[in-house]
């Protein structure tokens, strides 16, 4: 076990308590040291070393940890800065561990000494430091870089700027066919570890799957026989499920039939003709994501989660909320409005939308809580604040945007819903520190606030 020592400054006696994790973390790096190897006082990651509230996101992390039990945990601060570079630097895993060997900058950043550097922590080890925080421990880190950024205050309540979109999920683009072919797998993996010989013709499934690549003229037709071949190996595969002894691989394997039966519906609807389908599969890998049409010339229908987005007039996400499915932006629109002004404890004068979240109902609340309200249309402002309205509402456009395509805002690589929130909120946290960065280098933040930062 590890010895957490929870005094660093030396002006009272040390107490010893026994944890698997440690409680604080001590700079692993001398003067001497930093001089030699991180020169530049003014690099980003230098900035953000000082800025982020390490001890704080530590204490709030400790409960997702046993006392006592199970093997010593990896230092939190490096754990919590290496999922924070990933996403600061669009790497993934293994490309952040290997960036920390090669750049001193980040080995700095994330606080890991050069004895043990090599082997300081594997690629598979973020994963499951993920799996353990979850959706509410990564959420404590974004709060705890927010709300260390808000009371600075490097965020203004100046406007509520609110859009959606869509965060794509990890999956090939999805066919009829293809999850047909996909389920065979599935079938296939519980046959081995069974183990159980395969019940269908292995030859004749990859013969049809070439036929179909090699002529997509008649893609109902292909549809039709593997459906041929799907059902009976599909009762064959329940009755195989049903035979096995009550364990771990029966349990496990109780959720992939569930999943396979409504597939088999759902392509029974598609052979009847139904055009749409109410919670329809697009993948088996990812069984959260969902086909989602948003009005866009190209691409016509992205495949993953609906994603809420609020910002601020100076570009910081202050929200991201993450749906099963397509929603209506109407409906969504009072829950965001209070969020918002939940994070910022303070109500901003205005709030701009586009015309996807007009309503009278949502009108009448802007109007009992903003004194500007855009939702779309000139005339929902006067001539004094027009102006001013327009350019934030192509602000949302431009922010979204850089969301999308330079933070990580276009494709999850978590899997599921709770994945996707993950990813959302990792990527959050980064979006709003490279926004803070950006006023920082521009000269755009008060004295004030440099100062409560210690910059």
């Amino acid at each position: 076990m590890s010895i957490c020592k929870r005094n660093v400054d030396g002006s009272q006696p040390l107490n010893e308590v026994r944890t698997m994790i440690a409680h604080t973390f001590q700079d692993a790096f001398s003067a001497q040291w930093i001089n030699t190897h991180v020169p530049n006082a003014t690099h980003d990651l230098m900035t953000l070393r000082r800025l982020i509230p390490w001890q704080s996101i530590i204490d709030r992390l400790i409960p997702f940890y046993h006392a006592q039990k199970g093997r010593n945990g990896q230092s939190l601060r490096t754990m919590v800065a290496i999922s924070m570079v990933a996403k600061l630097r669009q790497r993934s895993d293994r490309q952040v561990v290997e960036g920390i060997k090669e750049n001193r900058y980040m080995q700095y950043f994330c606080n890991v000494p050069d004895q043990g550097l090599m082997t300081f922590v594997h690629p598979a080890t973020l994963c499951k430091f993920r799996k353990r925080l979850g959706e509410k421990g990564i959420a404590i880190i974004e709060d705890a870089v927010f709300d260390r950024l808000k009371h600075a205050p490097a965020i203004e309540v100046d406007m509520m700027l609110q859009d959606s979109t869509v965060l794509e999920s990890p999956i090939i683009y999805p066919t009829d066919v293809r999850l047909l072919y996909k389920a065979f797998d599935k079938m296939a993996i519980l046959a081995k570890k069974a183990p159980i010989p395969t019940w269908w013709d292995e030859a004749e499934i990859k013969t049809l799957w070439r036929a179909y690549h090699l002529d997509k003229t008649q893609p109902l037709a292909y549809l039709c026989a593997f459906y041929l071949l799907f059902e009976p190996a599909l009762e064959t595969f329940a009755r195989h499920l049903g035979d096995l002894p009550k364990g771990p691989l029966q349990t496990k394997w109780n959720d992939p039939l569930e999943t396979l039966l409504s597939l088999d519906e759902q392509t029974q609807l598609k052979l009847e003709g139904h055009l749409r389908i109410a919670n329809r599969l697009v993948s088996l890998d990812d069984l959260d994501a969902r086909p989602i049409q948003k009005g866009k010339r190209h691409p016509k229908t992205e495949f993953g989660t609906f994603l809420q987005l609020s910002f601020n007039r100076q570009g910081y996400m202050i929200t991201a909320e993450n749906f099963m499915g397509k929603r209506d932006d109407k409906t969504l629109y009072p829950n965001t409005l209070e969020r918002f002004c939940q994070r910022m404890e303070a109500i901003p004068p205005g709030a701009v939308t586009d015309l996807g979240y007009r309503s009278p109902t949502n009108l009448k609340l802007s109007h009992d809580t903003f004194e500007v309200v855009f939702m779309g249309k000139s005339s929902d402002v006067d001539d004094d604040h027009q102006e001013a309205s327009l350019k934030a509402r192509s602000a949302t456009e431009g922010f979204i945007a850089v969301a999308k395509n330079l933070r990580g805002f276009g494709r999850s690589l978590y899997r599921g819903l709770q994945g996707a929130k993950v990813w959302s909120l990792l990527n959050q946290c980064a979006y709003n520190l490279k926004k803070f960065l950006q006023l920082y280098h521009h000269e755009a933040l008060t004295e004030e606030t440099l100062m409560k930062l210690h910059l």
